[in-house]
């Protein structure tokens, strides 16, 4: 069982003790999500780490590599990122005094009313599985080029590596500015501040159509995806393999973020009437491409 899942790590004992760490850590915090939300009826403990448990996975591969440029860069752009996520999440109320509470979810409320896992045994089986552990084990996996480059410490950096830094970058950049446009337009939707004269169409029609999102209906959906697709360059480069196992976290990535965005339209479509038309005017994720769906 040890061999099947460390032999990756090519016999590299200081590397195959980091990836134990970096495992218990996970299935600990799993577990602690999956107890608290149970308590709390809160399932949106995970939310509130997803931010955080990269940059504490990235600060212990640094502190036993610290030698390393590359795991330098990969850590203070994992930092980076949990600490724009975090304090975006913060301000939309996700956090509270009292750890457990803060916003949940709208869509877990969804969930929980579909038939299949409805009552408390069914949805508790969905929380245990996909909620807590499932998406602990993402984030996990699409941090794990951080071992890769650990594995190969002594490989010099290279252009790709510093095309995979401006690249994420790039990505905070948009995402900043997306999430930025998409507060604004809900904090004045909710008569919390006055109304802009460039969100007169996305008040009327009851969503977000104007800035970033005119050119792709989740901009900040999409820049998140890349900026784990452009982490795992990093490993890539190090180990001079551009297909490795590693890229396994963020191909998982991209494809919950296709499911959670349908299921988020599916609701849009249900309550703006207008929403079916931006999907044909506007891409799901990537400008120019896959215009509908």
């Amino acid at each position: 069982m040890e061999n099947l899942l460390f032999g990756v790590f090519e016999g590299n004992g200081v590397v195959i003790h980091l990836a134990k760490i970096l495992m218990v850590t996970m299935l600990g915090t799993a577990l602690l999500c999956f107890a608290v939300s149970e308590i709390a009826r809160n399932y949106s403990q995970v939310d509130k780490l997803w931010s955080i448990m990269p940059v504490i996975y990235s600060i212990i591969v640094l502190y036993h590599y610290s030698y390393s440029p590359r795991i330098w860069i990969m850590t203070i752009l994992a930092v980076a990122w949990g600490l724009r996520l975090t304090l975006n999440f913060a301000r939309k109320g996700g956090y509270s005094l009292v750890p457990w509470r803060g916003d949940e979810d709208y869509r877990w409320a969804i969930m929980r009313s579909k038939p299949a896992l409805r009552g408390r045994l069914r949805f508790g089986i969905f929380n245990l599985l996909f909620i807590s552990l499932y998406q602990n084990i993402l984030i996990l996996l699409f941090t794990t080029p951080i071992l890769i480059a650990a594995l190969h410490s002594e490989s010099p950096l290279m252009a790709a590596d510093i095309i995979a830094a401006l690249l994420i970058a790039a990505a905070l950049i948009v995402e900043t500015v997306a999430d930025n446009q998409l507060f604004s337009f809900q904090q004045q939707k909710k008569g919390l501040a006055p109304h802009q004269k460039r969100f007169e169409v996305s008040l009327k029609n009851g969503f977000i159509s104007e800035g970033l999102f005119s050119k792709s209906r989740h901009p900040n959906f999409a820049a998140e995806q890349a900026v784990w697709i452009f982490f795992y360059i990093f490993g890539a480069s190090a180990s001079g393999e551009w297909l490795n196992w590693s890229i396994t976290g963020a191909a998982l990535l991209v494809l919950l973020f296709a499911g959670s965005s349908t299921l988020t339209e599916k609701i849009s479509c249900s309550k703006y009437p207008a929403y079916r038309e931006y999907q044909k005017r506007v891409p799901r994720f990537l400008p120019g491409l896959f215009c509908h769906n």
